[in-house]
């Protein structure tokens, strides 16, 4: 988790760093159980090697337990390619679905292997409204929705994510975590750059 933290931008990720080395993990939000980037390096899969979503996918799905333990805690494996039917004759597929037992809520994972476009939030919020009508009970909290994709532009973010009312959400993933020392080098920084 520290690694992550540090993989992402931004002096409040360098925050989240020191206060979860003193607090620990906790999960009382959507955002809690996101991850920047998620790391597939348990694949095995080469990095600059083209892939298409259905590889990733059915690599994602041989890979179940190993990719729950990436996903964090919580996390129940539900389904894949889950089918979504409108007016009566339109079928959409959800790539990934999960329940998540602590935040009491379905998570739907869309796989893109390109950067994120603006398309891929309105057929995300277009599952999640669904999920959200007629999925989840009574019991439940809003659906989740995390289009994972391989890079994100912040511009795009803003106006592609920005105003929707649902748990819409953009994350990037890998297939390797950079090299073990550079990210204890970027520890032990983070750590001495904010002593009391």
């Amino acid at each position: 988790m520290y690694q992550r933290l540090l993989l992402s931008d931004g002096k409040t990720n360098k925050q989240k760093v020191l206060e979860l080395s003193r607090k620990g993990q906790t999960i009382s939000n959507p955002t809690d159980i996101l991850k920047e980037p998620y790391v597939f390096e348990f694949l095995g899969i080469k990095e600059n090697k083209p892939r298409l979503e259905s590889d990733l996918e059915n690599s994602l799905i041989n890979h179940l337990s190993a990719f729950l333990m990436e996903l964090g805690k919580g996390f129940m494996y539900v389904g894949n390619q889950v089918r979504i039917t409108l007016d009566n004759n339109t079928h959409y597929y959800v790539d990934l679905v999960f329940y998540n037992k602590i935040l009491r809520s379905y998570v739907l994972i869309d796989l893109k292997m390109d950067d994120m476009k603006p398309e891929y939030a309105g057929q995300m919020n277009m599952y999640v409204n669904y999920y959200n009508k007629e999925i989840r009970d009574e019991f439940d909290n809003e659906t989740i929705g995390i289009i994972l994709c391989k890079g994100k532009k912040d511009i795009t973010m803003e106006y592609a994510l920005g105003g929707l009312s649902n748990k819409v959400f953009a994350q990037t993933y890998t297939y390797y975590i950079p090299d073990k020392e550079v990210l204890i080098n970027e520890v032990e920084r983070v750590l001495n750059e904010n002593k009391d």
